[in-house]
């Protein structure tokens, strides 16, 4: 089956989903994440290039994109935990300024924006026939969730 138009992203408030829903302009999906810039092949070094982000992506009630909020705040070389707390510390301001934010569920059409390098979005993959299952799907970049068929929301990592 392929990728739907708008792809449902269940709301698990203990898990990797617990920061997306709607407000007064629509739906969001937000995450402190790591991402590396595309391209980059495993090196020794690999702490230096692993960028840490606070990520916000707002969309329109029908799931369209309509912007990206994206700052990094640091690597993994150095103090790691530092740069996470500092992107959780921009995202909660972020989600703060949402007026009428409510979390929960919601289903939003496939993006692609970039920053630093890095891939950002909810992306629809086939991968033919280097997918063993033939299945397409769509992967949230760099977050790492993968959603499929039966498209209820539930997501793979």
């Amino acid at each position: 089956m392929s990728v739907p138009e708008v792809v449902p992203i269940a709301y698990e408030p203990e898990h990797r989903t617990a920061t997306i829903g709607r407000w007064d302009g629509g739906q969001f999906l937000a995450s402190v994440t790591a991402g590396f810039p595309e391209g980059w092949t495993v090196t020794a070094d690999w702490r230096r290039h692993k960028r840490w982000f606070a990520v916000l992506h707002r969309f329109d009630e029908a799931g369209r994109h309509l912007g990206s909020s994206i700052t990094s705040t640091g690597t993994a070389e150095g103090d790691e935990r530092r740069a996470v707390e500092a992107a959780r510390v921009i995202l909660d301001g972020w989600l703060d300024a949402l007026p009428g934010r409510r979390y929960g569920s919601i289903a939003v059409a496939p993006f692609a924006v970039r920053s630093e390098g890095v891939l950002f979005g909810l992306v629809a993959e086939n991968r033919g026939e280097a997918n063993p299952d033939g299945k397409d799907w769509a992967e949230l970049y760099p977050d790492g969730l993968g959603f499929t068929d039966p498209w209820d929301g539930t997501y793979d990592t």
